[in-house]
């Protein structure tokens, strides 16, 4: 059961470096052949003047941790994920991350009961600049609340 006096709080921001070769192993790996993401010349010449990070990039980053917050590791469901970018991440940058638990609910499933929990997460630079925002929903079923 998750502690419903942890809705709203923030993990404390963790700095995120955006590494060049993290960025083209990760563009690899999700077979994006853009060359925006790795390519320097060609890079400079778009309308970002650099390199820059495909947007589900923000996944591999650290958000730190939520001071009382236990999440099961076996029975999740990644239920849903949304991404707001007010630009692109830039390579070379660093960008503080952090995340909260928005809210929590239950209901009963084909699985048994399933808790929902509704994180909120974003990237802010050093300037205080927020570059995006993500909202996701984990699932826990019945078997990861026992």
């Amino acid at each position: 059961m998750i502690n419903q006096e942890l809705i709203g709080k923030w993990s404390t921001p963790v700095e995120n470096w955006i590494e060049k070769g993290a960025v083209r192993k990760f563009a690899e790996a999700i077979g994006d052949q853009n060359p925006i993401y790795v390519d320097e010349t060609y890079a400079k010449n778009s309308r970002y003047g650099r390199i820059i990070a495909p947007p589900t990039f923000v996944r591999t980053l650290e958000y730190g941790v939520i001071e009382g917050l236990v999440i099961p590791t076996e029975g999740l469901i990644h239920g849903e994920q949304q991404f707001h970018f007010e630009r692109p991440l830039y390579v070379g940058e660093s960008l503080w991350c952090s995340y909260c638990l928005g809210d929590t609910y239950s209901r009963s499933g084909s699985l048994g009961k399933m808790t929902f929990l509704i994180f909120e997460e974003k990237g802010v630079t050093s300037q205080g600049e927020t570059v995006f925002t993500s909202r996701s929903t984990v699932i826990m079923t019945q078997r990861s609340d026992t």
